[in-house]
């Protein structure tokens, strides 16, 4: 997967997008690359910034729209879902299943980290976005320890020789805060999540020192932290933000870094969940432009914008016109001792699977799903991706049938 639109380059610094320019004029092609995957980041806007209902209005289940979902799902167990059609924003449409059921969020954590991320460079230069966007673009950071160890691999483009590789993130790897947030959320890189929550920890630390803070002195800080106290920091670093969105502890919460390399500084605590009502109330109030700021609002939705493979949820071919803006999250584990298959999504002892998906057709229609799953035995990335289709198809013929009235 890969975000940010493609034509961001020169507003980001992010390398690989550079690359992903040659696609605009023709000079390569990427046959994975959707219609939907083309907008501009000019073009990427928030759908309710002049909604005047609160998120608790907003999410008041529509009873005809809830029966049409709910026959989606012949067995129920194992799912939750929340589901916003707000395709007409006066006359919005919402259904939920599960809707306050855990479940292990995996990588849809590390919008909780970007989340976090932002709110500290707030607090920085409160009242100039473009002064954010040049620290953004111009610190470079180095992996070190925190970057350890990742299976995911990250792109790296070479501007000046036209390389590219892609492999896992190193000790020595540097890159600025803006290809580190774009790695965390493009190839959902758990070395990247660490290195964006610690950099937002340092934020919180030294405040304005931190535009000057160099490698070494970071590192010093941490060699002789108070461990607990660094736990306790950081912890809440990433959680406050979402209690200021009125999400609670129990509806999504992040307990722990991604890598191993970062246990070397800070513990785990409290242990993570998400519910599908804590991700809704989350985008809902992405979409109102009140996650920190509209202009963090937008920013963060134009880094969850896809414009690679489409994967899980993202994979459906009715949604290839769409635009999408998506972050998927799996973690499954076998036990051989059970006779019951087990396989890649397909774990036996757990299969979590977590999809959030912004879906913007041509058309107008406009929908927000937060679908998480623990089915065993099943492969829940080809469910997801069927869920998608039959989502998908049942929003979309309100208005189709609509149109033939008309």
């Amino acid at each position: 997967m890969a975000f940010y639109p493609i034509d961001g380059y020169e507003r980001t610094g992010i390398k690989r997008l550079k690359r992903l320019e040659k696609t605009l004029d023709s000079t390569i092609t990427e046959y994975y690359l959707k219609k939907g995957s083309f907008k501009s980041y000019k073009e990427i806007t928030l759908w309710l910034c002049e909604q005047e209902d609160s998120v608790p209005e907003i999410m008041t289940v529509d009873q005809d729209f809830q029966k049409e979902m709910m026959q989606l799902f012949p067995s129920r167990a194992g799912y939750g879902i929340t589901v916003l059609d707000m395709t007409d924003p006066d006359n919005m449409r919402y259904a939920e299943m599960n809707e306050d059921r855990g479940f292990q969020p995996g990588s849809v954590g590390k919008i909780v980290v970007a989340t976090a991320f932002f709110n500290e460079i707030k607090n920085l230069c409160p009242e100039d976005m473009s002064v954010r966007t040049r620290l953004m673009k111009e610190k470079v950071v180095r992996s070190g320890n925190w970057g350890l160890y990742d299976h995911h691999t990250i792109p790296i483009y070479n501007v000046e020789k036209d390389s590219y590789v892609k492999r896992t993130v190193v000790a020595s790897d540097e890159f600025t805060l803006y290809e580190w947030l774009d790695h965390m959320l493009s190839v959902s890189n758990n070395g990247a999540a660490s290195i964006v929550w610690r950099e937002a920890l340092l934020m919180n630390i030294f405040g304005d020192k931190y535009f000057g803070l160099t490698q070494e002195e970071a590192d010093k800080y941490f060699e002789t932290a108070d461990r607990r106290e660094l736990t306790d920091r950081a912890i809440n670093l990433v959680n406050q933000p979402l209690r200021d969105l009125g999400i609670t502890h129990d509806e999504w919460r992040l307990g722990s870094f991604f890598t191993n390399g970062a246990d070397k500084y800070v513990s785990s605590k409290g242990g993570s969940i998400g519910t599908p009502k804590g991700l809704m109330k989350y985008f809902i109030k992405l979409e109102k432009g009140e996650v920190i700021d509209r202009l963090t609002s937008l920013e963060i939705k134009r880094l969850l914008y896809m414009t690679d493979r489409r994967i899980r949820y993202g994979a459906s071919p009715r949604l290839d016109e769409a635009s999408i803006y998506f972050k998927s999250g799996s973690l499954y584990s076998c036990d051989k001792s059970k006779s019951t298959p087990c396989g890649k999504y397909a774990g036996n002892r757990y299969n979590y699977m977590n999809s959030v998906c912004i879906v913007e057709h041509p058309d107008g229609t406009n929908y927000i799903v937060c679908l998480e799953s623990n089915v065993l035995s099943k492969n829940s990335a080809g469910a997801h991706m069927y869920l998608a289709s039959a989502i998908d198809k049942a929003i979309r013929a309100k208005y189709e049938t609509e149109e033939e009235k008309e």
